[in-house]
């Protein structure tokens, strides 16, 4: 047991506060790593706003980068000192692990998802009680968090935390979902509706692979200016023809869109946009969407439905590193810094759009 830093909200929605709370030794099969970084993801604020009562006192985050400090009697292939990035968790065992797409583990709830392990057990406590933790399998929201080998992928010791820290979802889920889900040939066109963290990930990776046109869809200036800084070739803020505006570019509709705010009228939007046989990825968490199924089915538009860009972590995250160090996924263009205390500021930073991944580190 250590004493570590964390931090918590309460109650569903309450703000981040920071607490010190006790964390377990890591198990057989865990691993216990002190961060260097950890990012913050749309998906920590959307599930802190919607966290069941009963789950709380809760801690989140799930882009954390650090070092191993101990490791489990089982654990191969990780040693203390090691540099790591953490990710989702995953069995490994059930069919969709056995096929290389972990993200649609059978058991992705109980372990990303249930507020501890898939056990029901928590590594933190809090004042003597039980503080629910294992958010994505890692809860880094923490000066240290306990997690299973699986979570832990090994990265370059030179690799800046702030950059391999987005790298566990953000990256790979708008990065996978060009290079793992829709595989584009060079040439095709793409659209990313969104030009948050996920959806400038998607657009730098079409742009490595040579998608032409690339255009990026959002109403913030200085993320449609970076945008095209990463390779777009327009950038336009999503008002009234929006529709004609991405058909024009594309030469009568886009091959592919990636859809990434979770709006409903965005993706319907999206589908007007495609040129027929065209492919829509939707990544966003959001409400339900209406389609018009006559029109999906007589323009042959193909739906995606994609988690974590559908990556198996410890092969794709050293690829996303691989084209980090040749200068084809400038993540770092995305990352401002935030000191861990000042999670709020973070918080205020990114849903303002002043900030496209804001990033905590640790002293």
């Amino acid at each position: 047991m250590r004493r570590v830093r964390a931090a918590v909200i309460e109650a569903p929605g309450a703000p981040f506060t920071l607490r010190e709370a006790d964390l377990e030794d890591p198990r057989p099969c865990e691993v216990l790593v002190r961060m260097a970084a950890v990012g913050v993801c749309h998906t920590d604020l959307a599930m802190r706003d919607t966290w069941p009562r009963e789950l709380t006192p809760m801690v989140f985050g799930h882009e954390g980068a650090g070092r191993v400090e101990a490791v489990g009697a089982r654990v191969t292939g990780l040693a203390p000192g090691d540099h790591v990035c953490l990710t989702f968790a995953s069995c490994g065992a059930c069919e969709q692990c056995a096929a290389g797409h972990p993200a649609y583990c059978g058991s992705a709830r109980a372990r990303n998802l249930s507020g501890g392990r898939d056990d029901g057990t928590s590594p933190l406590s809090l004042d003597g009680a039980p503080l629910r933790a294992g958010f994505f399998g890692q809860s880094s929201f923490a000066t240290h968090a306990v997690v299973h080998e699986r979570g832990v992928v090994k990265v370059p010791s030179d690799l800046p935390s702030a950059v391999a820290a987005p790298l566990g979802c953000g990256g790979q889920t708008g990065a996978g979902t060009v290079l793992n889900r829709l595989r584009p040939g060079p040439g095709s066109s793409l659209v990313v509706l969104g030009a948050g963290g996920v959806g400038l990930s998607a657009l730098m990776a079409a742009v490595a692979v040579g998608c032409d046109p690339v255009v990026a869809v959002d109403p913030v200036a200085g993320r449609r200016a970076l945008a095209t800084e990463l390779g777009a070739k327009a950038a336009l803020a999503p008002g009234d023809g929006l529709v004609a505006a991405l058909r024009d570019l594309t030469g009568g509709g886009a091959h592919y869109v990636v859809e990434t705010t979770g709006r409903p009228e965005m993706a319907r939007r999206a589908v007007g946009a495609l040129r027929p046989r065209g492919e829509l990825a939707l990544l966003g968490l959001g409400g339900e969407v209406t389609f018009d199924v006559m029109g999906l089915l007589a323009k042959g538009v193909r739906v995606h439905g994609v988690i974590e860009g559908d990556s198996d972590p410890g092969r794709f995250i050293p690829e996303l590193v691989g084209l980090h160090r040749r200068g084809l996924f400038p993540l770092d263009r995305l990352v401002t810094t935030f000191p861990f205390e000042e999670i709020g500021a973070a918080v205020a930073a990114m849903r303002d759009g002043g900030v496209v991944k804001p990033v905590l580190t640790f002293p």
